[in-house]
Parts: structure tokens; sequence; C-alpha cells
């Protein structure tokens, strides 16, 4: 997500301003560019898409959103955006930290609706993690297989 630091206003002839071209910081400032953009590339227009409603954006492109299930669909409670958590999956005696001081982004509402398919005994809150992109791949890849518990940091 853009803000005011990343954008820089600067003047440039009609015949070589691309249509489209932002005229003030106001217009990006809070959108989402829609592809990747080298520093000191013009923004048009085109160029900017809103952020997805109620999804935040990272505003890092080695950073990524993973929406998850817990475990223990109260821990999810306990959550709030900014609390710092390790991931951890498996089963019965064989367990792993997926990932380490994951920023929680979001806690949606209790979701009464069991789910279905793999894992879809729990049911509950999801929790959106911020990780490395690395780190968010691997959490949303084991998270088919099932819940995830956290620990709280």
């Amino acid at each position: 997500m853009l803000n005011a630091a990343d954008i820089r206003v600067v003047s440039m002839p009609d015949k070589v301003r691309a249509t489209g071209s932002l005229a003030a910081p106001e217009a990006a400032v809070g959108r989402v560019l829609a592809g990747a953009a080298h520093s000191g590339e013009p923004i048009t227009d085109a160029r900017l898409v809103d952020p997805s409603p109620g999804i935040p954006a990272t505003g890092d492109p080695g950073r990524s959103i993973v929406p998850v299930r817990l475990a223990d669909a109260a821990v999810g409670a306990l959550l709030r955006p900014g609390s710092r958590v390790d991931v951890v999956a498996g089963d019965e005696g064989n367990h792993a930290v997926l990932a380490r001081l994951a920023t929680v982004a979001a806690v949606t509402a209790d979701d009464a609706e069991p789910r279905d398919g793999p894992g879809s005994s729990s049911k509950g809150r999801l929790v959106l993690l911020e990780l490395p992109a690395e780190d968010a791949n691997r959490v949303a890849g084991l998270s088919l297989d099932g819940p995830v518990a956290v620990t709280l940091r």
C-alpha cells in the first residue's frame, strides 16, 4: 500500500507526460500498485488498484498475508492486530514451528459454520498473519492439511 513517503511529484512537459499521470500524491496514497514499479517510475491511474476490502496489504513485496484457522478456535479471541505469534503445525507427537514472530494483521468475527475439505473440523475465527513471503507460502501449504496452533509472544 502506498503512503506519502513513497511518492514524489515532479513536473514534466505535457508532450512527455503519460495519459492518466497523477497530479497529486493524495490520488495514490492508500492504493496498491497493480504490479512491480521501479524507483522514479511515473505512476498513472491505470497502475493503481484499491486494496481488497477487509484484507490488509503488507506494503512490502517481501512479505505476505496468509489466512489460517487455529486448532483451538478460542485462541482467536486472545489475538489482536499487532499481536506477535509463532505458528506451529503437526500431529500427535510430531510438530514443527512453521514461522516465528508472525504479526497478526486481522482476526475475523466468530464463524459458526463448519468448513468443508481437509482440516475442516475447526470452526472459529480466521486469523490473517503477516509473514515473510517464503514463510507465508509454507504456512499456507501446511494449513491445507489441518488447522495450525500459535504461541503468543
